[in-house]
């Protein structure tokens, strides 16, 4: 049975750190919906009303694009081993880019990364618990290395050439503003 609560409790704060993936999803009411599952050491909560996501260089930016004209954003979780369970967080997000203010405490709170892009700030209005018993059960194996092994390969200068080949604007011409960041 779902649940709905205001705050991020202690429970599911365990719950989302022991998590290997979540997805996100966003959208503007003239956008395709964007649902981009993320890995790695890139999720934070602050507390039981915010969390931050470290945002790393893919092959477009649709979440950058959407928040910055809606500011709608849902993160979701399962639990693919032990107990059952689906956990949405839905929010507003706001990015954060190198030189915004809140730069270096927010990148402070990850490995550094090649490739970090921006950092995505969720002010958190409702939780949703779900029960997931639907959800097949899978053992953890590894984490992929590809993503930071071809970040590093580029370097920082071929990063920034990538964000203007391909992260300008959204797959909907909707501009990710990326440039005006760095």
């Amino acid at each position: 049975m779902a649940n709905l609560k205001d705050h991020i409790s202690k429970r599911i704060q365990k719950f989302i750190s022991k998590q290997k993936v979540f997805f996100v999803a966003t959208a503007t009411d003239k956008s395709r919906i964007n649902l981009s599952p993320k890995g790695m050491d890139s999720f934070r909560v602050m507390d039981e009303k915010r969390v931050l996501w470290l945002n790393l260089t893919g092959s477009g930016n649709e979440t950058a694009a959407h928040l910055d004209v809606d500011g709608r954003i849902t993160i979701m979780f399962c639990s693919f081993e032990g107990a059952p369970m689906i956990l949405r967080l839905y929010g507003r997000g706001k990015v954060i880019n190198p030189n915004d203010k809140e730069w270096s405490s927010a990148v402070g709170q990850f490995p550094k990364q090649a490739g970090t892009r921006q950092i995505i700030d969720i002010d958190i209005e409702a939780i949703q618990t779900s029960c997931g018993m639907s959800i097949p059960m899978y053992d953890f194996k590894e984490d992929r290395l590809e993503l930071d092994e071809w970040a590093q390969s580029k370097g920082e200068e071929g990063i920034k050439e990538y964000w203007k080949e391909k992260n300008e604007v959204s797959i909907d011409g909707i501009p990710t503003k990326i440039q005006e960041g760095y």
